[in-house]
């Protein structure tokens, strides 16, 4: 229970403080967009408030982005202890930006992932309520999302704004329902993939690495490869998702299979100084999970900055792609299926994230980083890496997926695993002590020592006792549900359930929310603005 405002120890005061001086700098920011306007940077010589109004939320959805849909590419890293909360922040801003400014390209969709037909709007005019309310409904979900400390997918909340004004304005023929499918099915596939493959890079380690009696030794074959990959990875994930608007990436066609050929030569160049480094570097450190842990910190680090460079080239343009619309609209008089990107708008984008990034982005950071799952660098290591090769694998099979489900998706398949395998850990400890209890009548202080004594043997003897005790133990005929209700008494809950319940609650709603809003929105604006 919250103490009163006028407690001795003022922290309630503090933290009141605090909030209301956030949503002063936030709302600072979008009067500075205001004023901005007010210099007519898109050179329109007509009445624009419409352009100004725009900008403005624009503003608001970049800063809304910067607190929640940030939070996956370096949460991570905080969680495992990479880096401190202000150093991802600080590597946020700078890359996200740099991706915005540099790789953002200059041509986006207006309707993204092509799910309503422009023609079918009736005029321009219509238009530009329809961006404005898409807009503004995808920032208002997204402000809820961070409220509640849910990480969401901005795309998504894109794609519902335009899909529920689209509709309102040209009926429900507009849309296209096939493109809805698939993105409705990301939902189920993108988390799936990211968790699948997250945990299987998580298995691999621990088999070839964090069960080996000699870490160190295994760790100097073992760790250049896995960096190799990452460096394959996160090569090709740059070219294909931060690069491929650049001039230069244009001109010479660099399509997937190019781009896997430059991270393979990237991965090679990387496996061979990471060998030189790692064969240093494992002098150094304990034969223990806590030194080879150590070893994934500035791989996480580095991770953390190619993620967040990506997901300002790639989805910061998407998200401005409605103010960049209307700004087309204003200035030419057309709906166009491409428009492009002044500086200006792209500049919005850029400061908005990174404002709302130092403001609010603590908080789902936070939660990515440490309220799912106990995240240590492998496992955090393990997840960036499944966030890199899921994007580059769907996107050659053209699925729509979500980097925010992904990236989340691969932090509960690590929790998920650890569950299993502490599930099974415990069993074999159970099994063990019932055996000796009921075949060798031993008493709990020498079952305790064998116990003890079984933590402490190396892989290949613990392997030795399990196998002679299934050899020694009973055939025990069991029921599924006697099986079922044994398995469940020694479950490990290391995933938190609120958690998961709530993530999938706030992906299923996010695009039907946004829809509904941006309906009731486009509504309400045509009513201010028919005569």
């Amino acid at each position: 229970m919250r103490k009163p405002v006028g407690n001795p120890s003022g922290k309630l005061i503090d933290i009141n403080f605090m909030s209301i001086g956030r949503l002063f700098l936030a709302i600072l920011f979008m009067g500075a967009i205001y004023l901005f306007m007010q210099i007519n940077p898109a050179g329109t010589g007509i009445d624009s408030t419409l352009l100004v109004i725009a900008a403005v939320i624009g503003g608001y959805m970049a800063l809304n982005i910067g607190a929640n849909d940030v939070a996956n590419n370096v949460g991570p890293a905080v969680g495992a202890g990479a880096v401190t909360l202000l150093g991802a922040i600080l590597i946020a801003i700078v890359f996200e930006t740099g991706g915005a400014l540099i790789a953002g390209g200059d041509v986006v969709n207006t309707i993204k992932k092509g799910i309503i037909d422009p023609a079918m709007i009736p005029d321009t005019q219509t238009f530009i309520w329809v961006m404005t309310a898409a807009l503004l409904s995808a920032a208002i979900w997204l402000n809820i999302a961070t409220y509640s400390g849910a990480p969401v997918s901005t795309t998504h909340s894109i794609v519902g704004g335009v899909l529920g004004a689209g509709i309102a304005a040209g009926g429900w023929d507009i849309a296209d329902w096939g493109q809805v499918q698939k993105i409705v099915a990301s939902w189920i596939v993108s988390p799936a993939m990211g968790g699948i493959i997250a945990a299987s890079f998580l298995m691999l380690i621990k088999q070839t690495v964090l069960r080996q009696d000699d870490k160190k030794a295994a760790a100097k074959k073992i760790v250049p490869i896995l960096m190799g990959i990452m460096a394959w990875a996160f090569t090709t994930y740059i070219i294909l998702k931060g690069f491929k608007k650049l001039a230069f990436i244009k001109e010479h066609h660099i399509e997937f299979p190019q781009a896997v050929i430059v991270g393979f030569i990237a991965a090679l160049i990387t496996y061979c100084v990471v060998k030189i480094l790692i064969t240093k570097r494992a002098e150094r450190i304990k034969n223990t999970r806590k030194g080879i842990d150590r070893l994934f910190t500035i791989p996480l680090i580095v991770g953390a900055a190619f993620l967040s460079f990506a997901h300002g080239a790639n989805d910061v343009a998407n998200a401005v792609g409605p103010l960049a619309a209307i700004n087309e609209a204003v200035r030419g008089g057309d709906i166009a299926s491409k428009v492009g990107i002044p500086l200006w708008v792209m500049m919005i984008g850029a400061l908005g994230i990174a404002v709302g990034l130092a403001l609010y982005g603590p908080k789902l950071i936070k939660t990515v980083g440490n309220e799912i799952t106990e995240l240590d660098k492998v496992r955090a290591f393990c997840v960036a890496l499944a966030a890199a090769i899921t994007v580059i694998i769907a996107s050659q099979m053209g699925l729509p997926v979500s980097s925010t489900h992904i990236a989340v998706g691969g932090i509960f398949g690590v929790g998920f695993l650890r569950e299993h395998l502490h599930t099974n850990y415990n069993h074999k400890i159970d099994k063990i002590r019932r055996h000796m209890r009921e075949e060798e009548e031993k008493d709990e202080a020498t079952i305790d020592a064998f116990i003890e004594k079984f933590n402490a043997a190396k892989v290949a003897e613990k392997r030795e006792i399990l196998v002679e005790l299934k050899r020694k133990a009973r055939r025990e005929e069991i029921t599924w549900w006697e099986r079922r209700r044994v398995k469940k008494a020694f479950k490990a809950q290391l995933v938190e359930r609120s958690m998961l319940f709530k993530i999938i609650a706030a992906w299923i709603f996010t695009v039907p929310v946004a829809g509904l809003l941006s309906a009731a929105l486009f509504f309400m604006i045509r009513g201010i603005m028919l005569p």
